[in-house]
């Protein structure tokens, strides 16, 4: 046989075939004396064994232990091997989907999908969405869901959720998105920059105080920075100075009384 006729017969194409030699799956025919391919019936058959365990979703360095006599594992061992394989694919799939399907129950936002926890934040304060810092702001905390160690996320969410539980909270958040809008056109130096320093300040609950100093030449804050008007930056720059000396500033807890 050609080599076209053997990947006919077979169900596969020429190139697979050639593929599977250079890769050393399938012995090359003897040459006939005109330079042409001499294929037998046993490489039909050996192409066709290759062709229904890749089928069965076997890799080829796993066909090759297979189709070897005596080196590597067996067709019994690499079956089972792979069954175990699908059934951990069976189970990520059905936690996927479980996933899936609650975030469609909880309604998908704008900025993607992210944890029920978050969507159910962004619903609450949806109606801050026309501010375009607020908008940023859900982009960022996106972001830190995504990026965050696990811990910290639900944490994060929590405090920001139990701040914006009660109308006062939601109105200072409001106040403070506009206070911000306003300085897309000003300059660093422009009085507001305290105001809206000392706003954001005002909403952020006290447990995410920083305890130790901020680097603000870390990547993700030049990133920020860099996103933001020269204004609005500086208004976070004041606000995470303002959230450190407000932990340095915060009142040392009574010591034990004398036993």
């Amino acid at each position: 046989m050609r080599i076209g006729e053997l990947a006919d017969a077979v169900g596969v194409t020429t190139r697979t075939v050639r593929h599977y030699h250079h890769l050393g799956l399938l012995p090359e025919p003897e040459r006939l004396p005109n330079g042409y391919r001499d294929y037998t019936l046993r490489h039909a058959v050996v192409l066709a064994r290759i062709r229904r365990l890749t089928e069965l979703g076997l890799g080829l360095a796993e066909v090759r232990d297979v189709l070897a006599d005596d080196v590597g594992k067996d067709l019994a061992e690499v079956l089972s091997e792979l069954d175990e394989d699908l059934a951990r694919q069976e189970a990520a799939i059905r936690e996927r989907r479980a996933r899936l399907r609650a975030l469609m129950e909880e309604g998908v936002s704008i900025e993607g999908p992210v944890s029920p926890a978050l969507a159910s934040l962004f619903r609450r304060t949806a109606h801050l969405s026309d501010s375009p810092m607020a908008a940023k702001d859900r982009e960022i905390l996106a972001l830190i869901e995504t990026s965050a160690p696990s811990e910290d996320r639900g944490r994060l969410t929590s405090l920001l959720s139990d701040s914006l539980a009660n109308p006062e909270g939601v109105e200072r958040a409001r106040a403070a998105y506009a206070l911000l809008d306003d300085l897309a056109d000003a300059e660093p130096d422009d009085p507001r920059v305290d105001e809206a320093a000392r706003a954001l300040v005002g909403c952020l609950p006290d447990e995410l105080t920083p305890s130790t100093p901020i680097d603000h030449d870390n990547s993700f804050l030049r990133a920020l920075y860099a996103d933001l008007a020269p204004a609005q930056a500086e208004a976070i720059r004041r606000t995470i100075q303002q959230l450190v000396t407000r932990e340095r500033n915060a009142p040392s807890p009574p010591p034990d009384p004398p036993a």
